[in-house]
């Protein structure tokens, strides 16, 4: 069974940092674009940042460049979403997503593949 399993979302203080993992099972994703998504209450799904399978090119939303860093580790079929100064508006629940392609894209419909999503909340 394909799966993306998300951890390491928690309560936390606005101005600390948090790292995100997503872990794959089930087949290898070393060929597909891989990205973050986020959707706070009431607000649509938003794109946070992704990653390109060939060159590892990276690629993030306006609220968090600069702050918040992707990455993968393709021998441990993991990838990270590290998250430094987090604010309020971090608060979401956050998802890993697998494109169906290799290229980067923000439109989470060509992403086919999506973890149960793990929840972040910042505190004041």
């Amino acid at each position: 069974q394909v799966q993306l399993v998300e951890s390491g979302g928690g309560v936390v203080q606005a101005g600390v940092s948090l790292r995100l993992s997503c872990a794959t099972s089930g087949r290898t994703f070393s060929r597909n674009a891989m990205a973050w998504f986020r959707q706070a209450p009431g607000k649509e799904r938003e794109f946070v940042a992704g990653i390109s399978s060939s060159t590892g090119t990276t690629y993030y939303g306006s609220s968090v460049e600069g702050r918040f860093t992707i990455s993968r580790d393709s021998a441990e079929n993991t990838m990270y979403l590290q998250m430094i100064s987090l604010r309020q508006d971090d608060t979401a629940v956050y998802y890993c997503a697998a494109s169906k392609y290799t290229g980067l894209t923000t439109d989470a419909s060509q992403y086919d593949t999506w973890g149960q999503g793990t929840r972040v909340t910042v505190s004041s």
